[in-house]
């Protein structure tokens, strides 16, 4: 299982948070830049990836971010490919 660990504090601007998950994610370059199109690609990843979300609170802070985080969870309860984690406890991520 691949795992991809994020810092909510690094997306909770719109800009921000597209480019890092393009790359995190390895999405292709045609994606959509935008929540719809991330929640398809979360949905139909084709490789099982587990999320590991550092600074839930601190994703929270801003209007984006909520958003963000309810696309987060709507993928993973849908997906069979994805599971999220929420401040998994270990050391925070860098990117």
């Amino acid at each position: 299982m691949e795992i991809v660990r994020l810092d909510g504090a690094a997306l909770r601007e719109r800009e921000q948070a597209i480019d890092a998950l393009g790359r995190a994610l390895s999405l292709p370059e045609w994606w959509g830049r935008n929540l719809d199109a991330l929640h398809d690609c979360l949905t139909d990843l084709g490789r099982p990836v587990r999320l590991e979300l550092y600074g839930q609170d601190e994703l929270k802070s801003t209007a984006f971010g909520r958003r963000l985080l309810r696309v987060l969870q709507d993928s993973a309860a849908q997906s069979i490919w994805l599971e999220l984690t929420a401040d998994p406890g270990k050391e925070r991520p860098t990117c």
